[in-house]
């Protein structure tokens, strides 16, 4: 009996032995099988921020992925607390938005043939889900993302300045082309100009045909026109139209007529027209024969009375002698 239960107590041993043998050699095994393999690292957040309507928001598939959540749970908990969330808080994308968003996003291109359009968070849609998905860990994702669009906007600010700076820069530049081609402009109107006046430049000298009564009104005043500071006209044969056509003059310029008498009508007549327009100086002198129309100190030969210039042939000439020339020698 003692050597059946010797025996049977070295059989339980080599059984115990036996199993612990194999249960070390599971734990050897096991933890190899159930090693799990590294997630895939996640893009920055920053990548995740895109502009949508001029806002920058992020996609619901993305913040889902970040919460660890799947991305109908994350709508739905938004659809029950839907009071949280205006339109400037999260918004669906249209159409257009979707099409251009499964376009240029490699990672939504899953989405390319579903017919519900992903939902849109800013900002402030962001902060919110940190109160609806609650827990320590939406706490920290929603800082997490919230810093995210604090440092995007700083780099947005920074580029908009850049480019603002640029832009300025430019405009400023462009005015300046636009100034000198402007300059330019007016410098070759002025040429224009220029030339047609030296076109339309009153000739020293030339011949009026009988009839060319308008055309030889027009000639003397052009040049009662041009005068600048004083006219005298010495003429025997004065009337009212004679004290009409220097009233053509400028403002400021004087007028003298020298004549061998001022008849009782020539009189009249200057009264009347010293009240309504400025006055004509008239005085006596009978030393001179011809017709003389001094315009500042150039001197023109008349061959008619100015009252007369049209109604028979007539020449004129400008002389090659200053007025105080003449003036000075009578």
């Amino acid at each position: 009996m003692n050597a059946l239960t010797e025996h049977s107590h070295q059989y339980i041993i080599i059984m115990k032995n036996e199993q612990m043998a194999k249960k070390e050699e599971i734990q050897d095994v096991v933890p190899a099988r159930i090693i799990q393999q590294p997630k895939p690292a996640l893009p920055p957040i920053e990548s995740m921020i895109m502009e949508i309507r001029g806002l920058q928001v992020m996609i619901d598939r993305d913040l889902a992925m970040l919460y660890g959540v799947e991305t109908k749970a994350l709508n739905q908990a938004v659809k029950r607390n839907k009071e949280r969330f205006p339109n400037h808080f999260h918004f669906q994308l249209d159409n257009e938005e979707f099409n251009r968003l499964v376009t240029n996003c490699d990672r939504f291109e899953k989405l390319k043939h579903s017919s519900f359009a992903p939902f849109a968070f800013t900002e402030q849609g962001v902060a919110m889900l940190s109160t609806v998905l609650r827990g320590p860990v939406a706490v920290n994702v929603s800082i997490r993302i919230i810093d995210a669009f604090v440092a995007m906007r700083h780099i947005l600010v920074h580029s908009y300045g850049d480019l603002l700076h640029h832009r300025v820069e430019t405009l400023e530049n462009s005015h300046l082309q636009l100034l000198n081609r402007q300059a330019e402009s007016d410098k070759r109107i002025d040429e224009v100009f220029r030339r047609l006046d030296q076109g339309h430049t009153i000739p020293t000298q030339g011949i009026f045909y009988e009839g060319q009564i308008f055309d030889a009104y027009t000639f003397a005043a052009d040049l009662i026109k041009s005068a600048k500071k004083r006219i005298v006209l010495m003429d025997n044969y004065i009337d009212e139209s004679v004290l009409l056509m220097l009233s053509k003059r400028r403002d400021g310029v004087s007028a003298l007529i020298v004549t061998r008498k001022i008849t009782e009508t020539l009189q009249l007549d200057l009264e009347r027209h010293q009240r309504q327009y400025p006055p004509i100086e008239v005085r006596e002198r009978a030393d001179f024969h011809d017709r003389f129309l001094c315009i500042d100190d150039t001197v023109y030969h008349l061959g008619a009375s100015l009252k007369d210039l049209g109604k028979k042939l007539f020449a004129f000439s400008r002389m090659d002698m200053p007025a105080g020339e003449l003036f000075g020698r009578m």
